[in-house]
């Protein structure tokens, strides 16, 4: 058996949560033999429910790590989690990936770009095989966009901020060409945004009251629209085994740095409503 690590700010949040029986149901289906065997979190205690790390742990069967070099010891790979918290990664990192096991760091990867490219640096000083993504990528309507010339993707979540990342990695997924600039036009609580590039243009709009879709228009003219909703946490969960039993990584993790830099500057833009920024 195979002994994963949670890592994380404070261990009792959502993924952390729901994470064990997705990875029990996957490992099942793909004939793996994974468990989630030890946590270790920065915070004793969740402000998310007041669930201490031990009762996290006795609760889902989990031994507790006393330090987080015990736990990156024992552990075969390592779940680097703080979803919510993308500022700890980075400090996180530097403690985990000198121990070279293969690593998925959770969304948001980073706080910014500049952050995000010191995390790789890090994988590279220490040969450390690593990926992250938002699971929207593991939408399987996003597939039948493919080709699609522009787009319309809409999404929600209670802050733009921590959210917009599943916007843009549904974007990135769907456009491989470089994206140049961005335009924001706030409405209340919901956000416009525009993104273009040389070969490709995209709207999206983030709303807290909206579920995740996906328009596009291709070649021919036909527009087709698919709201979200297929299993996308489980599926990525699969590939996160499939990485970690193979070493292989899923997809060019320079579309990861790709990710952040559109982040960066929908956050910019929308600080400078209505004005174009470059990215």
């Amino acid at each position: 058996m195979k002994k994963i690590g949670f890592v994380d700010l404070y261990i009792s949040e959502w993924h952390a949560n729901n994470y064990p029986a997705w990875i029990k149901s996957a490992a099942e289906k793909l004939g793996m033999d994974y468990k989630v065997a030890y946590a270790w979190a920065m915070e004793a205690v969740s402000p998310v429910d007041g669930r201490t790390t031990d009762e996290w742990c006795e609760a889902f069967g989990v031994e507790k790590c006393d330090t987080l070099e015990e736990l990156c010891e024992k552990s075969d790979v390592i779940l680097l989690l703080a979803p919510s918290n993308p500022e700890v990664h980075l400090a996180l990192a530097e403690r985990v990936f000198p121990f070279g096991k293969p690593t998925y760091v959770d969304k948001t990867f980073a706080p910014d770009l500049d952050t995000a490219k010191r995390i790789f640096e890090l994988g590279e000083t220490y040969g450390t095989p690593f990926f992250s993504t938002s699971a929207l990528r593991y939408a399987k309507e996003i597939g039948e966009f493919m080709g699609a010339k522009n787009l319309l993707l809409t999404g929600g979540g209670s802050n733009l901020p921590e959210y917009v990342i599943h916007l843009v990695e549904m974007a990135v997924t769907l456009v491989k060409n470089p994206m140049k600039r961005v335009k924001c036009e706030p409405v209340g609580r919901q956000v416009l945004i525009r993104v273009e590039g040389d070969e490709n243009q995209l709207m999206m709009v983030y709303s807290p009251a909206l579920g995740y879709s996906v328009c596009g228009e291709f070649a021919d003219g036909k527009l087709v629209k698919k709201d979200v909703g297929s299993e996308f946490f489980p599926n990525l969960i699969e590939d996160i085994l499939v990485f970690f039993e193979t070493g292989k990584l899923p997809f060019d993790p320079r579309e990861t740095l790709e990710v952040m830099r559109i982040r960066d500057g929908i956050l910019a833009a929308c600080d400078s409503p209505e004005t174009w920024i470059q990215i």
